[in-house]
């Protein structure tokens, strides 16, 4: 593959076609000259018809006296050569044309009276027809050693492994952040990923001597070396194809002295999943971009392949649960034996987290999308991972730390219908507790602060760590900020929220607009009397008028008076055991704005 693809050269052609070397010819390597075609003319400046690399062929009818001028202006064109054909206008070469060929280095030749100029056109084009499907073959053979390598066990690795071997120089295969995943030896990648991070950031080119071109889709032979040249396909957060402001070139080029790099995005959609990048000390000729670009088809059928599976794999997963759900522990079983995965041993815990967070928490134990309650499930998916209870607060704290999403965690469990069910309920409501703190969180931080959730949609997902966990909990109970980095999001568990009474179980928004519409009337009254601090001692004092009124430090008939007032404002009777359990969750609620967000020894 490192073969240059080259047309024949003007010896080839003499040889051929018999023909003789008049002049121009002393200097080494002039016979080696490219030629690209044949072209016939009898004009006095044939240049403006002529592109360069040609064989000109003429037979002089208008040649008389100097023709420096003529031979000057071929070879400012870059002609390969000049055939003059003798026994037609001239019975041999006028040797002024020899004097100004040899002076100027310009090949000429002479052609015999019984060579047809048409001949030596067709010689040419057969030669350039044999060199192209050379170039065809070449790049034909090469894609089937691409195939044949996608076929082995290794698939994208073993791709990028041939496809170094087939350019004769080294070969990378990066992800979407530029991280390189695999490279083949002598790789030299850093240029590559140092390239991307500066489009990502939407920084201007470094001076370093280097060429830099990002293109379309496909990569073709670069143009004059020393210029720069940038067409970034822009992509904006809410389109696909990128995140907010970032660059992400649809394909890159790279050259310098003796380095030669170009880098190609793999992925269907809008977006690049990832990238590979191909180097060479030799500029990478026509089959070798063909070649490259079908490595590139065959590494992105690949990689979606795989995410097809993955998807695939996930809804089977997402079934066993339902079975599991449903008490058919023993079909959800067999279901999932074929995927190579198990379920954990009694007693496990159940995991939740934002779906984003699912490629985190696989590697750690069954793990399935899960929807929520009719009517609206897609909007309440969660991802759930059953993982054994020794271990799930490690698990749930590196997930926090490195997806940057909130966890919550239930109880120990088992599978009984009602242990797992009441478990996945467990998982969900410490998840919405976790979600509330780190919005608290990001509240205390100011507006600038990002959402875990939302960087954790533009961050790889962790991998896997071993933990262990005390009781049922842990560390978990605790409460706080998974991991050490600044992003982490929160882990809960149920037991910290059943640690807070009622008020733990509840939404912290619902609860402060139940408590505002329920105390309104009192809130509304006016300052002349407190009522609300009235009825939390009425109602602290479980309704003993003397406890109550020494607390408040008056008299027990001017707290009677209050109480009055307070059912007459409310509307409802304080007698009633089920009107004062809702007027003390209304007074918690307000004498709690924070709830569930920010526990005492929480650390942010």
């Amino acid at each position: 593959m490192d073969k240059n693809s080259m047309p024949p050269t003007l010896r080839t052609v003499v040889r051929r076609m018999n023909l003789r070397p008049l002049a121009g010819i002393s200097a080494p390597g002039v016979l080696e000259a490219a030629v690209r075609w044949v072209a016939v003319s009898e004009l006095a400046d044939p240049t403006p018809y002529l592109e360069g690399g040609e064989l000109l062929l003429t037979t002089g009818m208008r040649m008389e006296g100097d023709q420096s001028h003529y031979v000057a202006r071929l070879v400012a064109r870059g002609v390969a050569g000049l055939g003059f054909g003798v026994g037609v206008s001239h019975e041999e070469t006028p040797p002024a044309l020899v004097t100004a060929a040899e002076r100027a280095g310009l090949p000429l030749l002479e052609v015999p009276r019984e060579t047809p100029f048409i001949a030596v056109g067709k010689a040419v084009s057969e030669l350039l027809a044999a060199e192209q499907y050379e170039e065809i073959s070449r790049a034909f053979a090469a894609q089937g050693r691409l195939t044949r390598a996608a076929l082995r066990p290794e698939g994208m690795h073993a791709v990028i492994d041939r496809l170094a071997r087939e350019v004769d120089g080294w070969a990378a295969l990066l992800d979407e952040s530029g991280e390189v995943r695999h490279a083949t030896r002598g790789a030299r990648p850093e240029a590559v990923t140092h390239e991307l991070t500066r489009l990502r950031g939407g920084r201007p080119a470094e001076p370093s001597g280097r060429r830099v071109e990002m293109t379309g889709p496909r990569v073709e032979p670069s143009g004059r070396r020393g210029e720069t040249v940038a067409r970034p396909v822009e992509a904006r957060r809410g389109e696909p194809g990128g995140r907010g402001g970032e660059r992400v070139p649809s394909s890159l080029a790279l050259s310098a002295p003796g380095e030669h790099i170009v880098v190609l995005p793999l992925g269907g959609g809008g977006r690049p999943r990832g990238f590979f990048a191909v180097g060479a000390r030799h500029a990478f000729t026509p089959v070798a971009h063909t070649v490259i670009n079908a490595a590139g088809s065959l590494l992105t059928l690949a990689m979606e392949q795989g995410r097809t599976r993955l998807t695939a794999e996930r809804r089977v997963r997402a079934a066993v649960l339902e079975l599991l759900l449903a008490g058919d522990r023993e079909r959800a079983r067999v279901v999932l034996e074929p995927l190579g995965g198990r379920l954990p041993e009694e007693p496990f815990v159940v995991l939740a987290a934002p779906p984003e967070a699912v490629e985190a928490l696989e590697p750690h134990g069954f793990t399935a999308l899960h929807d929520g309650p009719p009517p609206v499930p897609e909007r309440d998916q969660v991802v759930v991972a059953l993982v054994a209870h020794e271990v799930a607060h490690g698990v749930a704290q590196e997930v926090a730390g490195g997806a940057e999403v909130p966890v919550g965690l239930s109880r120990p469990a088992g599978y009984a219908v009602t242990g797992l069910s009441t478990a996945l309920d467990q998982a969900r409501r410490a998840l919405e507790a976790a979600r509330s703190r780190d919005a608290a969180a990001r509240d205390a931080e100011g507006p600038g602060a990002g959402g875990a959730g939302d960087r954790a949609k533009d961050r790889a997902q962790g991998g896997s760590q071993g933990g262990s966990q005390g009781g049922s909990q842990g560390g978990a109970e605790r409460g706080g900020r998974g991991g050490a980095g600044q992003g982490a999001g929160s882990v809960v568990g149920f037991d910290e929220l059943a640690g807070q009474g009622l008020l733990g179980l509840l939404d912290p928004a619902a609860a402060q607009a139940f408590s505002a519409a329920v105390l309104a009337p009192l809130t509304a009254y006016g300052s002349r009397a407190d009522l609300v601090a009235s009825l939390r001692a009425y109602l602290e004092g479980n309704g003993h008028w003397e406890t109550a009124a020494q607390r408040l430090g008056v008299h027990r008939h001017t707290l009677r008076y209050r109480m009055r007032r307070v059912s007459d404002l409310l509307g409802r009777d304080l007698d009633d055991p089920g009107v004062r359990a809702e007027l003390w969750l209304a007074l918690e609620a307000a004498g709690h704005p924070a709830i569930s967000a920010s526990p005492p020894d929480s650390s942010r």
